[in-house]
């Protein structure tokens, strides 16, 4: 991937893990976090193609913004916190090269092939 993309995609990992400094909540419960976005996974395990709806719903930057919009409006800071999460987590897979998922298998996603998957 270009390694202009990555470090766009950095920057926005950045700006989450800063703005979830400025949320009432300690350090840890990010952390904690941050990967829950990966039990979507799970979905998987039942057919590739409902695997790819859990995936795509939990890795969507339009999903992590309607939360930290929604919680900013109705002031619910776990709300908050919920789209922070997805904001850094699905900014940091994007900056690994894992896209969103093609409902074909995992390894198919809108950035291209997972390296290392033999078709």
């Amino acid at each position: 991937m270009n390694t202009l993309l990555k470090l766009e995609w950095a920057a926005l990992f950045l700006a989450a893990l800063y703005f979830s400094t400025t949320l009432s909540f300690p350090w840890w419960m990010f952390a904690l976090l941050f990967f829950t976005p990966d039990l979507s996974m799970l979905g998987y395990l039942i057919s590739n193609k409902i695997g790819a709806v859990f995936y795509n719903t939990f890795h969507h930057l339009g999903v992590a913004v309607a939360l930290l919009c929604a919680g900013h409006v109705v002031e619910v800071q776990w709300l908050q916190l919920g789209g922070t999460v997805l904001l850094a987590h699905s900014s940091f897979d994007r900056m690994l090269g894992y896209g969103l998922k093609y409902h074909r298998g995992f390894h198919f996603t809108h950035l291209g092939l997972i390296a290392n998957h033999k078709n």
